[in-house]
């Protein structure tokens, strides 16, 4: 059971929101020049198990309307596969829907306010008739808009306010805004790649449906390669607030790397696709350890 529950929360994203809850928090310590406190500890894991139930909210409502397509496209998902039920399902996202907004609402209103419009969001990505994931630019939208700006920005606001009282977001939060953005752009168009079959069966239409899996392909690789050179510019523009050296060395590499790794991949092969799109994953994960060690080690 405990299995089939992990699985139904997508792992992939629940260590996404991990990562961007402590990096934040790290970097709120690391500009405001606080010292790390009893409160502040409880408000950090208080807004941690807010935030994760929320995406289990978000991931577990998008497989709950999405089980035929699923059983084409992932068929080892819990819902998809029978593991779970759909009344399982049903009461898994409800609750911790609700769980979500009651700890957020518990803990500030900058926090309430992220986990409200992310799940409003979420809901609307997923749930009939809105549905905006039928429409490409409307679904990378609500990813972007989310993963992008509201975790980043909301999240940063939440703990600044914990820590100091005042709602200030310095340039080093619009830096990592600006490169998060633009790279969730990378995740929102290239994840519909490995799910062609089953998202052309059911007519859901998709950025690669519309311009193939090369183009979009090659469209996710510069868009992450203007994260990774935007970020570097950015960097030694805030020089004052952020190891430029670190910063630079760092995100040359993983470019590097980006583009070392895409020579591997084979359009033609599932297995291939998806190891990319989770290759792609670990660099969003790297950005969210880099950019605060960047920040604290100034």
């Amino acid at each position: 059971m405990y299995s089939q529950l992990w699985k139904f929360s997508r792992p992939h994203t629940i260590i996404g929101t991990s990562l961007s809850v402590l990096a934040l928090y790290t970097i709120a310590i690391a500009t405001t020049h606080q010292n790390i406190s009893s409160i502040g500890a409880i408000q950090l894991f208080g807004t941690w198990i807010a935030c994760l139930l929320g995406n289990v909210y978000i991931v577990g409502l998008n497989q709950l309307y999405d089980v035929e397509i699923d059983r084409v496209n992932k068929p080892d998902l819990p819902l998809a596969s029978g593991k779970l039920s759909i009344a399982q399902g049903k009461w898994i996202v409800g609750l911790t829907g609700i769980l979500s907004i009651a700890i957020a609402a518990g803990l500030g209103t900058w926090l309430l306010r992220t986990v409200g419009l992310s799940l409003a969001i979420g809901t609307a990505y997923s749930l009939p008739p809105i549905r905006f994931k039928q429409y490409p630019l409307l679904a990378a939208f609500c990813i972007l808009t989310v993963r992008g700006c509201i975790v980043n920005l909301g999240l940063f606001l939440h703990f600044n306010r914990v820590l100091t009282g005042v709602d200030i977001v310095p340039p080093s939060i619009w830096v990592l805004t600006l490169f998060i953005l633009v790279f969730t752009v990378a995740i929102a168009i290239f994840k519909d790649v490995p799910d062609l079959e089953g998202d052309r069966q059911y007519q859901i239409q998709t950025f690669t449906i519309s311009l193939g899996k090369l183009n979009v392909f090659k469209l996710t690789r510069w868009a992450i390669t203007i994260a990774y050179l935007g970020t570097i510019f950015a960097g030694i523009w805030i020089a004052p607030t952020i190891n430029v050296w670190f910063l630079v060395a760092s995100h040359l590499g993983l470019l590097g790397l980006l583009w070392w790794r895409s020579h591997d991949l084979d359009l033609d092969k599932k297995e291939s696709i998806a190891d990319f799109y989770q290759f792609i994953w670990k660099l969003f994960f790297f950005e969210y350890l880099l950019f605060p060690i960047a920040c604290f080690v100034n």
